[in-house]
């Protein structure tokens, strides 16, 4: 029998590379996404059957419960890739309440809701977790405040996760892409700067929004790299993939511990 796995945002970015791939190793793959026609092209490019479409929004209040029925129905659950995410991007000062509360309930509540959904399956199945983070997981830059608090949320529930899942023989990993040419950019939520921001909210996104495509990694990387943390017999609890998120985290960390010497 085929492994199952079940993919958050598989219709598009990673969630749709990472699926493929999945399908092409033989697994058969519960499909999660919010649009019912992208989840009807996904399932007819594949002529062996092996999606299981569940079209929903995972911030819905019935969503746990939808996913509890989606892995019974399918008979158990291998691999959980907690992929799907939302971005907005502004000045701290200028994320209102709910467009914060949007982000949170979509990058750290609602991959909650998907785990308590899962987590029974993946015990008995001695499972693979893989939440997918951010490079803003534990880099801010100026616009980033709320969406990288929310994936450094993401990382230390999963660190605590992956302590108290050990005795289960669950494995959990930590995906930390960089910069990737996928649709999130546009899927986002920016807002303007006020004046006062514009100096350094203001001149960062006008950087961004200059970049080339070209300079955007190859997103295949990160499914690359999911496949093979779920192939490892001992996978790393995080790993970033690509250059900037490499360097990027490096250099926040070796800051960090500049600072701690400096406090003794």
């Amino acid at each position: 029998m085929s492994d199952i796995w079940l993919v958050t945002g598989a219709t598009s970015g990673f969630g749709r590379r990472i699926t493929d791939r999945a399908l092409a190793s033989g697994a058969r793959v519960i499909a999660v996404g919010r649009r019912a026609d992208r989840l009807a092209q996904l399932a007819a490019s594949d002529p062996a059957g092996q999606v299981m479409p569940l079209a929903l929004d995972i911030t819905d209040p019935n969503a746990e419960l939808a996913i509890a029925e989606a892995i019974e129905a399918a008979g158990g659950l291998d691999v959980l890739v907690n992929n799907a995410g939302y971005g907005a991007f502004g000045a701290v000062e200028q994320i209102a309440a709910a467009e914060a509360k949007a982000v949170f309930d979509t990058n750290v509540l609602a991959p909650l809701a998907v785990l308590r959904a899962s987590l029974p399956a993946l015990r008995a199945s001695r499972g693979r977790v893989v939440q997918v983070s951010s490079l803003n997981g534990h880099v801010a830059w100026p616009a980033s405040g709320v969406y990288s608090a929310s994936k450094a949320a993401l990382e230390l529930l999963s660190e605590s996760l992956a302590i108290e899942l050990a005795p289960a023989g669950v494995k959990v990993t930590i995906i930390q892409p960089g910069l990737f040419g996928t649709d999130f950019a546009h899927s986002s939520l920016y807002v303007p700067p006020a004046e006062p921001y514009r100096p350094t909210v203001g001149k960062f996104l006008q950087e961004m929004s200059q970049r080339p495509h070209d300079s955007f990694g190859d997103p295949e990387a990160v499914a690359d790299a999911v496949m093979t943390v779920v192939a490892a017999d001992e996978p790393p609890l995080r790993l970033a993939v690509g250059a900037d998120a490499i360097d990027g985290i490096r250099t926040a960390l070796n800051a960090r511990l500049a600072e701690l010497k400096a406090s003794v």
